[in-house]
């Protein structure tokens, strides 16, 4: 948990794979330590649990579906599927956890992990803000955006995300006396104070959730529950006087950004990812557009008034579900979530009594490596279900599920919310911790290998971005890095861009569009189909690019003259047939109406 997200080190093409291998090893470690303590007929029973899984295993189908009847690549695919099967196994035994009365204990390691995550990625941003010359870029990352805490993972919306994790951590474990209560208090505020350094909106609306837990959860302390309460003044209060000692000291302060056009602007073009989301889902109402092709999708279709960015999922969990998986099976999706999380609340509610019982007050200071008595346990489960309502939300406005090192530890807090306490499950805990060989050891043990192995097969297309002393050509390590088992489309992406004539690659173009269209990918398309006589797909293929207007493609259209430009954009279908002596394809409007399905 603490691991992941402080690694600043990265090798191209992607700047969070170190961080997300580390995340499904680490996360494999964890739960192959906690598979040995439940028995080996453990499993999940609840209702929420039942329909948290059904979704995920849903999920995991369609992942695969895509590439049997969507034309999505297999590498892509297969990485989808994985990540997901390690969710369903961290829910799993979160929930079995839960059942055999062992999931206070792991809640609390968690919670350490959380607080030292916290800690660390404290430091780094403030190193970054108040120290911007310090960062070398190999153990603190340089900063994403001046004058913000961005972390070592790069986003400040992640960061964000990570310190309100790390919030509820201190202060369950200062209820729970693992730490002195005061602590957890002084803690909470330096989190709150690098969260309004990150100036995520997300870290904003984190206040209003950590405000909510003070209000409802009645067995917290009555200084916890004001200090909850009062969240959202403390983060009013920091902002205020971060903005004071930026302006005295005339340094930048991002956050004052976020109030002005420009900071606007980043919602104007979020809102417009939404709509065309809508669009997209009332096009492909029935079946989507295929797991996991959204950039695929969306970047081929029209959309004049598309956000400039190249945007690879719609930043919004229910859409993005509505436009990959169809409306129907996106409906099925949503509610099982949906019901599991209802579920989640009402084990939350219950945490901390029995049927009929009155809730508590007392906290005990219990050792680390043992459960609290019955009569005085701090509901845990309630704090688990705050860090899944925030990952929940930020999921409205983002992606962060996407990471492994933020699906990991949600799927294993959400796991610990749906189950609880049996007495048959805790007996069989109990009576069988000799015997090892159990299904959730072996999942674990997979899921640490799978993670070693998909480490290795990175690192075949690194030596194509970051070629050692004495490599082998570029050809030679390109046809290396295309037998990649997980990352394939990498190697495919080098060979379409870096030929001077990439119509000689076409088969490249088989899987590098998938996993992200970028400008200099769209270049390379369009001429690589005009070269092999689909001149008016390369047109189409251009008009799209000419949507985003990107710098990048100031060179590819300079030979439109403004003029030529304006009347090719008009030209009618027989116009165009007798233009391209006069102008180049991508000065012309295509000839045909095309399909995002036409390119696959």
């Amino acid at each position: 948990m603490a691991f992941p997200p402080l690694i600043a080190f990265n090798l191209s093409p992607s700047a969070t794979f170190f961080n997300q291998a580390a995340a499904f090893v680490g996360w494999g470690g964890f739960l192959l330590v906690l598979g040995t303590g439940l028995g080996p007929q453990a499993r999940p029973r609840s209702p929420g649990s039942t329909a948290l899984l059904g979704a995920i295993a849903i999920l995991i189908l369609a992942a695969l579906g895509a590439s049997l009847w969507q034309g999505a690549p297999w590498p892509l695919s297969l990485s989808s599927a994985g990540t997901l099967l390690s969710a369903l196994l961290t829910v799993a035994v979160g929930a079995c956890l839960s059942r055999a009365d062992l999931g206070e204990r792991a809640f609390k390691a968690f919670c350490i992990a959380l607080v030292v995550a916290g800690i660390a990625s404290s430091v780094i941003g403030l190193i970054e803000v108040f120290a911007p010359n310090l960062p070398d870029g190999d153990w603190v990352a340089l900063a994403a955006i001046p004058g913000r805490a961005t972390g070592n993972l790069r986003q400040p919306n992640h960061l964000s995300s990570l310190l309100l994790w790390s919030v509820v951590a201190a202060i369950w474990l200062g209820e729970a006396r693992v730490i002195y209560r005061e602590i957890g208090w002084m803690l909470a505020l330096l989190f709150i104070e690098v969260i309004v350094l990150s100036a995520s909106r997300t870290g904003l609306l984190g206040m209003v959730a950590l405000m909510g837990w003070g209000l409802f959860d009645r067995r917290l302390s009555r200084g916890t529950r004001i200090l909850l309460l009062c969240s959202p003044l403390a983060y009013l209060a920091l902002w205020e006087a971060t903005a004071l000692w930026a302006h005295h000291t005339h340094q930048a302060f991002g956050g004052e950004e976020r109030l002005s056009g420009s900071g606007l602007y980043v919602s104007y073009s979020r809102y417009k990812i939404w709509w065309n989301s809508l669009a997209m889902i009332a096009q492909h109402p029935w079946l989507g557009v295929g797991f996991g092709e959204f950039n695929f999708a969306w970047t081929l279709t029209p959309f004049p008034d598309r956000p400039v960015a190249f945007f690879d999922h719609a930043h919004n969990l229910m859409l993005q579900f509505g436009v990959e998986l169809g409306v129907p099976l996106a409906l099925v999706v949503l509610g099982l979530m949906g019901y599991a999380l209802w579920q989640a609340w009402r084990c939350a509610v219950a945490d901390g009594r029995e049927p009929g019982a009155r809730y508590t007050r007392l906290f005990a200071k219990v050792p680390l490596g043992e459960a609290a008595p019955a009569d005085q346990r701090l509901p845990m489960q309630r704090a688990a279900f705050v860090m899944v309502f925030m990952v929940g939300v930020h999921s409205l406005l983002e992606y962060p599920l996407w990471y492994s090192y933020f699906l990991l530890p949600a799927a294993f807090a959400f796991g610990l919310c749906l189950e609880r306490p049996d007495a048959r499950d805790t007996q069989l805990a109990s009576a069988d911790r000799g015997e090892l060989t159990r299904p959730f050891v072996l999942a674990s043990m997979a899921l640490i290998l799978g993670g070693t192995l998909a480490l290795y097969d990175y690192m075949r297309v690194v030596l194509i971005f970051a070629p050692p002393a004495n490599a082998a050509s570029l050809e030679k390590r390109i046809a290396d890095g295309r037998r990649s088992v997980l990352f394939a489309h990498h190697a495919d992406y080098a060979a379409a861009t870096v030929v001077e004539h990439p119509g000689t690659v076409m088969k490249a173009f088989q899987r590098a569009p998938h996993f992200l269209i970028d400008a200099r990918l769209m270049i390379a398309w369009a001429r690589a189909l005009d070269e092999n006589g689909e001149t008016d797909k390369a047109r189409y293929v251009a008009a799209r690019l000419k949507e985003f207007h990107n710098e990048q493609a100031d060179e590819f259209f300079a030979p439109c003259s403004a003029d030529d430009a304006a009347s090719g954009a008009a030209t009618t279908a027989s116009a165009a047939a007798s233009a391209p002596a006069r102008l180049p394809f991508q000065c012309l409007a295509p000839q045909h109406k095309y399909t995002f399905k036409d390119f696959r």
